[in-house]
């Protein structure tokens, strides 16, 4: 019987092509924005993921500076009271950290034979590596031995190291920072942009005694990078730096901190929940088009009990039931639901291929973001066939057959 129903409704779509085809374009349409909107979303929290990823996992920062002058805030970093002292007591004393990367930077300009380029050079200690998630493709990294000798030697990053060298690698060679030179002992792999569209790769790194001492002339910090261990101790370790700096810089009472930790796993959080909402948003976006396209199957089938009155009068006085003839008008509108979906995978699928080749998005397609609009337009497809098909079941079949 379903065999046959399924056969019935197949034929009734193909007697009438044009309008079937036209039924089902709400549906087709629906499921391939929701599909190619989704995949949009996807793409963006994978895109800012990975970015705040790339700055390093579990990661808490230290930043100087943040305090209150007469009602004005100013900015972080822009203080002097952090100090090398504060990066090793931490260190020493905050349980459930792995890493501790102290850092000062500026920008200069780096001069290479003939060529210049100016960029950030960042003092660094060789814990950075570790907690920046940085990997070296060629030469070394900075050593314990380089900060304990204050060595003029520096590590490129691959925007810098293309700018001023071209394709030739450069390890060995002299750049000049400051009009003093420095060995480039590394060049380091590319991490490309961040969340923010800041080039990951325009730096150089040199040892945190050499920057202060030789480049900076200085005895402060603009930064302390902290990996924490396990995700659930950053709050823990986030609260025991807090008590820590503000004893060691004798800040009691409701004093406000002259330093500012900040936690980047809160602010993936935070993004990830974001950019969810708008994924969201868009997929419901185009849920509005899979309504419009139920209501559009729902118009087409009462057109078609209403012209299968005569139709339906033969069945039923030929035997058939109500169950028989809500079944028959239920299938063909679940064929359209089905025929649909598999057109809109089809659409989307090719829009989200389109926007990733064509576009400047990122796209992420998913079994879960096609199978659930399809499933949604079968379920569309049945839920707006009830009417049309109670109706045809619920006719008299003497009226029917004397219908014109």
């Amino acid at each position: 019987m379903l065999k046959e129903s399924i056969a019935i409704a197949l034929r009734a779509l193909l007697a009438n092509k044009l309008r079937s085809i036209l039924t089902m374009l709400g549906i087709i349409i629906g499921v391939g924005a929701v599909i190619s909107m989704v995949s949009i979303g996807m793409g963006v929290r994978e895109k800012v993921q990975s970015s705040i990823a790339s700055l390093g996992s579990n990661m808490l920062i230290v930043s100087p500076g943040a305090a209150s002058s007469q009602g004005v805030r100013s900015a972080s970093g822009s203080s002097i009271t952090l100090s090398l002292e504060d990066a090793e007591y931490i260190k020493k004393m905050v349980q459930g950290i792995d890493y501790v990367a102290p850092a000062v930077s500026k920008q200069y300009q780096i001069i290479a034979g003939n060529q210049n380029w100016t960029t950030t050079v960042y003092g660094i200690t060789p814990e950075y590596m570790a907690i920046k998630s940085l990997t070296v493709g060629s030469g070394s990294f900075v050593s314990q031995q380089d900060i304990n000798s204050r060595n003029r030697v520096a590590v490129l990053g691959a925007t810098v190291a293309e700018n001023l060298f071209g394709e030739m690698n450069p390890t060995g060679q002299n750049i000049r920072i400051n009009n003093t030179p420095y060995q480039i002992i590394g060049i380091l792999d590319s991490k490309g942009q961040s969340t923010m569209g800041q080039d990951q790769d325009d730096i150089i790194l040199v040892p945190l005694t050499t920057a202060q001492e030789r480049l900076l002339g200085i005895t402060y910090l603009n930064s302390i990078s902290i990996q924490v261990t396990k995700l659930e101790g950053m709050d823990q370790a986030q609260e025991q730096i807090t008590s820590l700096l503000r004893q060691r810089h004798k800040i009691s009472g409701t004093k406000e901190d002259d330093f500012t930790v900040r936690n980047l796993t809160s602010i993936m959080t935070m993004m990830t929940e974001t950019t969810g909402t708008i994924t969201l948003f868009l997929g419901c976006i185009g849920a509005i088009s899979l309504l419009v396209g139920g209501i559009g199957i729902m118009n087409i089938m009462m057109v078609s009990v209403t012209e299968r009155t005569r139709e339906i009068g033969i069945r039923k006085a030929l035997g058939a039931t109500y169950r028989d003839i809500m079944l028959q008008f239920l299938i063909e509108s679940v064929v359209i639901g089905v025929l649909g979906g598999i057109f809109g995978i089809a659409l989307g699928v090719s829009a989200a291929f389109a926007i990733l080749t064509f576009g400047s998005l990122q796209t992420v397609l998913s079994a879960l973001s096609i199978l659930v609009p399809f499933g949604v337009s079968v379920a569309v497809g049945l839920f707006f066939g009830i009417y049309p098909a109670r109706k045809a079941a619920l006719l008299d079949p003497i009226e029917a057959l004397r219908y014109e």
